[in-house]
């Protein structure tokens, strides 16, 4: 029976617009009337706004802003001014960091300049954005579950870009910013430092961003597969038991043994998710500063088979006693 497959919402239940708890005083005004839409509610709520920017938020765009704009008027310097060749070449421009040459030194706008103030302005729209979701966290009584979530994936992002370059003490070491030259970057890093693999740290990070897929993808089907009792008001069935939540336990227990609760699915979630930038920022961290080469390291700890060098020559069968000629 397939009656009832709700992948997008199919009732969008609409009261009049609310603009939300009251704010605490000493804050920017929420602006903009709220409104609905019918397509994005296909999708999530279909209230639009009131819309709350704050000083972080404004600051934070307008950073984000300018290294978007710089990165755009290099990649278009880098065709000749040519719009035309720039949507035909977009996924092979990039802006590189500046060479090895240069260390730690702030380089020619030319030879890695640009880079290192795109860079500079990213970083600052990163971090005046986790204050955003930290501040406003707080000015609404909630946990700050988001802002430490989100400061892991920025682990990473500081690893790359800031913490393992001056480690490495040249900031050519950092990523380019561009698609194809990203992976590349990302495929040359891993046979530089004898293939990423074997680093115990990258295999936690795909561990945990496979678990986390696994884990979402399991806690969004059963929710969807009750939403015909209800299991989508989730706080009714934490206190009023229904059908629901009862059926979704019982096919879990049916399943594979046990089920989760509607709480603690969402901290395996939480960890799961953190746990994959969090353990892949220690791996990019340790390669090249501890590690030379994660291959050699895992043969050393007998992680690794080591592979034969001594091959004696092969006899050809035709040149044996008997052999056909």
């Amino acid at each position: 029976m397939i009656e009832y497959q709700n992948i997008f919402t199919q009732v969008q239940a609409r009261a009049h617009p609310h603009d939300g708890v009251p704010f605490s005083h000493g804050t920017w005004v929420r602006s903009e009337e709220p409104f609905f839409s019918y397509w994005i509610g296909k999708l999530g709520n279909a209230q639009i706004g009131p819309f709350y920017l704050g000083f972080l938020g404004l600051a934070s765009i307008v950073c984000g802003a300018l290294a978007f704009f710089l990165i755009g008027m290099n990649y278009l310097a880098s065709v000749n001014w040519n719009p035309i060749m720039l949507v035909r070449n977009l996924f092979w421009l990039s802006l590189d960091p500046p060479a090895p040459k240069y260390g730690l030194s702030w380089p020619p706008l030319n030879d890695g300049g640009w880079y290192m103030i795109v860079s500079t302005f990213l970083l600052l729209s990163v971090l005046l954005w986790w204050g955003r979701t930290y501040v406003r966290a707080r000015a609404l009584g909630m946990g700050t579950h988001v802002a430490w979530a989100f400061a892991s994936a920025i682990w990473l992002f500081l690893v790359l870009g800031l913490f393992r370059p001056i480690l490495m003490g040249s900031w050519s070491e950092g990523v380019p910013y561009g698609i194809f030259s990203h992976l590349d970057w990302t495929a040359a890093f891993s046979i530089r430092y004898g293939n990423l693999f074997y680093n115990p740290f990258h295999a936690l990070s795909i561990v945990f961003l496979y678990g986390s897929t696994l884990l979402f993808a399991m806690h969004a089907a059963t929710i969807l597969a009750v939403t015909r009792y209800g299991g989508d008001r989730e706080l009714e069935q934490i206190t009023d038991r229904g059908t629901a939540t009862e059926r979704a336990a019982l096919f879990w227990r049916w399943t594979m043994g046990f089920n989760a609760t509607m709480e603690s699915i969402h901290r395996w979630a939480w960890w799961f998710a953190v746990l994959t930038t969090l353990t892949g920022g220690i791996g990019i961290l340790l390669t090249g500063t501890a590690v030379d080469n994660w291959y050699l390291w895992a043969v050393k700890h007998g992680v690794a088979p080591a592979y034969v060098t001594d091959w004696s020559p092969v006899a050809d069968p035709a040149l044996a006693a008997g052999g056909v000629r």
